[in-house]
């Protein structure tokens, strides 16, 4: 009686399978090996990969939900982290607690003309325009930035986490420049324009 001889076949993330015969090779889990590996920040922002590493440290040494979201978004891509407007942050603040915690912002915080006169908000973004910042601090609020709130709040307690909205017009423009075969990137000109009669 020949002995068959037992082949281990060693898979990328280090699992071994057993194969009995040398007839073929069952697939293990039908050849796709899921890696769960975090996106590459290509950004040259020194501040940005400061704070990748701070709320990296802080998510794996705290047991806060709200660490590990900041970490998630900091580490998206500049569309993504979309900006929200000074009358959205003001929605939030309902009542009397909500006006005392932290406004947190993983993006930028643009101004709202629309809105006449801005309450006193406790803001964290990442990035504020010049009249925006303007607008909060002459109401007496506070603009922190994210390693000023982790010394404050490391856990996150007190804060409200919010972003905007997906859905926006500038969304329309992004891609193949308008114009070129296989672009559905909405022009900046009205259509009047296009068709030569806006010079008139």
């Amino acid at each position: 009686m020949t002995q068959i001889k037992q082949r281990y076949i060693y898979f990328q993330n280090g699992n071994k399978y057993h194969q009995q015969s040398c007839q073929g090779v069952d697939a293990y889990k039908k050849t796709r090996v899921q890696r769960n590996v975090q996106r590459k920040v290509t950004s040259t922002n020194l501040y940005l990969k400061l704070l990748i590493k701070l709320y990296k440290f802080l998510a794996r040494r705290t047991d806060s939900n709200f660490n590990a979201t900041v970490l998630r978004r900091l580490q998206q891509t500049r569309t993504a982290r979309y900006p929200i407007s000074v009358s959205r942050l003001v929605k939030q603040i309902n009542t009397a607690k909500d006006k005392t915690r932290t406004l947190v912002v993983v993006g930028t915080v643009t101004d709202d003309v629309r809105l006449l006169t801005v309450p006193k908000i406790n803001v964290c973004a990442l990035r504020f325009t010049e009249t925006a910042r303007k607008r909060i601090l002459a109401a007496g609020g506070k603009v922190l930035t994210f390693d000023q709130l982790a010394q404050q709040n490391p856990t996150g307690t007190g804060t409200i986490l919010l972003r905007g909205p997906r859905v926006r017009e500038e969304l329309k423009h992004f891609g193949r420049a308008s114009g070129l075969p296989g672009s559905h990137a909405k022009p900046y000109v009205s259509h009047t324009a296009r068709r030569g009669k806006g010079a008139r």
